[in-house]
């Protein structure tokens, strides 16, 4: 599959407006467009599945091989062009490579041959900005750049003077979109806001596509899609159980669709409940998975929702339950929230958190399991703002960064309750 990778020198400079835009502007076309998020995030990937009317997969050059890439891309067939948004800037990563890299958007676009649609906020520069692109055409000449993408210019002349300089470089102007496109998307402290809370979405997608085929040369960016990659065997990671209950709603929505669509083709049924609507697990189940999300912002309600913690604590006395993050906070024994009330949890662990006093968890993990519903080598994630207050069970594994180093975040265990800030993306490559 032809692709492009949309990067930028640093975050916040519009990849995630161009990359909708773009995909809504060539689905209007009659193209098929397969959305892919270079790295780990959660709320990209919704937002481009909402444009494309299809599943966003992430790519992760640290917690996947080559071959679990291939899969990916390789199972996302039947698409005219593929779309990947890159995280950070092109060549931001850690400092040990896994996988296939040290999971900079760069190593997705050396992999599968896509080039590189640069977006640069040229906001308070002109000339300057071809100098910025010409550094990362030869930063790496494994990574082909296709052009740039001017965001934020502020007039004619602003323009005029650094399409001169982009000229005199031979690097091309794909695209400019001026400083009142107004296509901006409402953050929060993890991010946007998720797509399924944002009430205007359509509208917004709507906007921004109008965006791009007004301010971009869509011709020239099809034309610009190469690359591919072969396909190559791969096993993803077995489901939990044949009957899964997942914790679906805005409290609980942080969960990889590749994780789903592995278990789904071993045969597995996924059975979606939410906690906010006060719903217990289906008890035919096997096995629960409490999700990631925002647990801290409907505290409250969690609390109060007690069909579904005397549901979850009866499903728990029989099969495993496992929490990933806002799942985990969810099972402990109580949530502060950011004014500074407890609300109480489940209390399936002992896990005390609280986002009185906010202090951010952000890191690729690789974690060796004691216990719960894999044993082998994980490589995952760790985003958050909770503070541990109480973390009284057995650890559930062995956690280190990505440089190896040990992080006190071990999860936890009880009986058939596990829980970790651990983000799961798969087995360690």
């Amino acid at each position: 599959m032809k692709g492009l990778i949309v990067s930028a020198p640093a975050s916040g400079s519009g990849k995630t407006t161009v990359t909708l835009g773009l995909i809504a502007a060539l689905r209007a076309r009659g193209l098929v467009v397969q959305p892919f998020k270079s790295g780990p995030d959660y709320i990209d990937p919704a937002f481009h599945r909402a444009a494309a009317g299809r599943e966003s997969f992430n790519l992760d050059s640290w917690a996947m091989g080559r071959a679990q890439i291939a899969h990916l891309i390789g199972a996302a067939d039947g698409a005219d062009i593929a779309l990947a948004e890159g995280s950070m800037g092109l060549f931001d990563g850690v400092a040990r490579a896994g996988g296939c890299g040290n999971g900079a958007s760069a190593d997705i676009a050396a992999l599968t041959g896509w080039p590189v649609l640069l977006v640069m906020d040229c906001k308070g520069q002109a000339q300057s900005a071809a100098a910025v692109a010409l550094g990362f055409r030869e930063m790496r000449r494994d990574v082909p750049l296709a052009g740039v993408v001017l965001n934020r210019v502020a007039s004619a002349r602003h323009e005029a003077l650094m399409r001169q300089a982009f000229d005199q470089l031979a690097i091309p102007v794909l695209g400019v979109l001026p400083r009142e496109a107004g296509i901006e998307l409402p953050e929060r402290h993890l991010g946007l806001v998720q797509a399924q809370e944002h009430a205007a979405l359509g509208a917004l997608l709507t906007a921004a596509g109008a965006a791009a085929a007004r301010h971009l040369d869509l011709d020239a960016i099809v034309a610009a899609a190469a690359g591919g990659i072969a396909a190559e065997p791969f096993r993803p990671l077995p489901p939990p159980a044949d009957r899964i209950a997942l914790a679906q709603d805005d409290a609980f929505s942080f969960v990889y669709p590749h994780l789903l669509a592995g278990w789904r083709a071993a045969g597995a049924t996924i059975l979606p409940f939410s906690p906010l609507a006060d719903q217990a697990p289906d008890d035919s189940a096997g096995a629960c998975w409490l999700p990631g999300g925002y647990p801290e912002l409907h505290a409250g309600r969690l609390a109060a929702a007690d069909r579904f913690r005397d549901g979850l604590r009866r499903f728990a006395e029989t099969r495993p339950v496992h929490g990933e993050c806002g799942g985990y906070m969810a099972m402990g024994a109580g949530l502060v929230d950011a004014q500074g009330t407890r609300h109480e949890m489940a209390g399936l662990l002992g896990l005390e958190t609280s986002y009185a006093q906010r202090r951010m968890h952000l890191g690729y993990r690789r974690a060796e399991p004691l216990a719960g519903l894999y044993r082998q080598p994980l490589a995952g994630h760790e985003f958050h703002y909770a503070t541990i207050l109480a973390q009284p069970d057995e650890p559930l594994a062995r956690v280190a960064d990505a440089n190896g180093d040990a992080v006190p975040e071990t999860g936890s265990r009880r009986g058939p309750a596990t829980g970790s800030f651990f983000h799961l993306i798969g087995a360690a490559p």
